[in-house]
């Protein structure tokens, strides 16, 4: 039995070392509650911008919507910042396993990130947002195949798939045909209807589900936040939903709304074993002969730099592999270094 937590809280808005801060003091509360890892919502150290336009209304961009930006990119932070230098520390001290949603800044560009943090490791491993959703393509990058990690942890092999990405049929099976145990979802989505895909997910890929939402209200936020979004009863703009789930679909903890708590749940993995009786979706109910999956997890650098020497060889290089993939499809059609899922 491993005892997990998942953390419904919200973020000091723009305040990434205040809410690193917070995060520590609830790692140190779930770890003193007997959890084993600990898994926090999307957006969580930088924050969630709900509202915001950023003054971008298709064909302009305005100079405020610039300093909005402008607040936002410098309350984000990056992998080898002093934030998860603490987040590691914490990590270490209380001997749990972190999964933390952040706003990773990478040059110019931001990236809605989950950051994986071992307590005997530091950072282990990090998720990018495959598709930002909307208004968020605005502000956040996009991730590519070379950041979808299925890990260990205490408590059994953990992945991260965020928010809406977990809408994305194609995106599931590669993190199930992984192995993923723990199938972690930090979100926004406070949406009644978001239960309902967290259910599936668990009954689908045969996994533990560890959903981690915000609450926050407008009130947290600062006093110029042009939030085009009116907050709900109570001020509130994210109100939570955070739950877990067992691999029957069961609710194990949560739903949880209108206020922050932390969730508990105690997780046997033996349930994973019988849930399979009647469903793998990457083994005997997965049908190989009629659909197949390649996932291309290599990084996508913007630009790389070749130099003198370096320039000729890997010319000669390119060329080798060209004429070794002409010469040795595989059968089914897949040129070699493709990984079938």
């Amino acid at each position: 039995m491993a005892r997990v937590a998942v953390v419904q809280s919200g973020s000091v808005p723009f305040d990434a070392a205040a809410t690193v801060r917070k995060a520590i003091g609830l790692i140190e509360e779930a770890a003193a509650a007997g959890a084993g890892i600990v898994v926090f919502p999307e957006a969580y150290v930088g924050t969630y911008p709900k509202g915001l336009t950023f003054g971008s209304p298709v064909g302009r961009r305005t100079a405020e919507g610039r300093a909005d930006y402008e607040r936002y990119a410098t309350g984000a932070i990056t992998l080898d910042g002093p934030e998860l230098v603490a987040i590691a520390d914490a990590a270490a001290r209380t001997a749990t396993f972190v999964v933390l949603g952040i706003i990773e800044r990478d040059g110019g560009t931001l990236y809605c990130t989950v950051v994986f943090v071992d307590p005997k490791l530091g950072l282990v491993g990090r998720h990018r947002k495959l598709m930002p959703t909307a208004a968020e393509r605005l502000i956040w990058g996009f991730g590519d195949g070379s950041t979808l990690p299925v890990l260990d942890s205490p408590a059994g092999r953990v992945g991260a798939v965020i928010c809406w990405e977990n809408y994305m049929p194609l995106l599931r099976q590669a993190m199930y045909a992984q192995g993923v145990e723990l199938y972690c979802a930090p979100t926004v989505d406070d949406r009644d209807s978001w239960q309902h895909t967290m259910r599936h997910i668990a009954l689908e890929g045969r996994c533990f589900v560890l959903a981690a939402c915000q609450f926050i209200r407008r009130a947290d936020y600062p006093d110029r936040y042009a939030s085009a979004i009116e907050p709900g009863a109570d001020d509130v703009l994210i109100r939570g939903g955070s739950v877990i789930v067992g691999p029957l679909g069961d609710l194990l903890a949560g739903p949880v709304y209108g206020e922050e708590a932390i969730l508990y749940a105690e997780l046997d993995r033996a349930e994973l074993t019988r849930a399979r009786l009647d469903f793998d979706p990457v083994g005997h109910y997965a049908r190989p002969d009629v659909f197949h999956l390649v996932v291309d997890d290599r990084p996508k650098p913007p630009v790389t730099f070749l130099s003198g020497a370096a320039v000729a060889s890997a010319a000669v290089a390119s060329a080798a592999v060209a004429s070794a993939a002409l010469a040795a499809v595989a059968p089914d059609g897949a040129h070699p270094g493709e990984r079938s899922l």
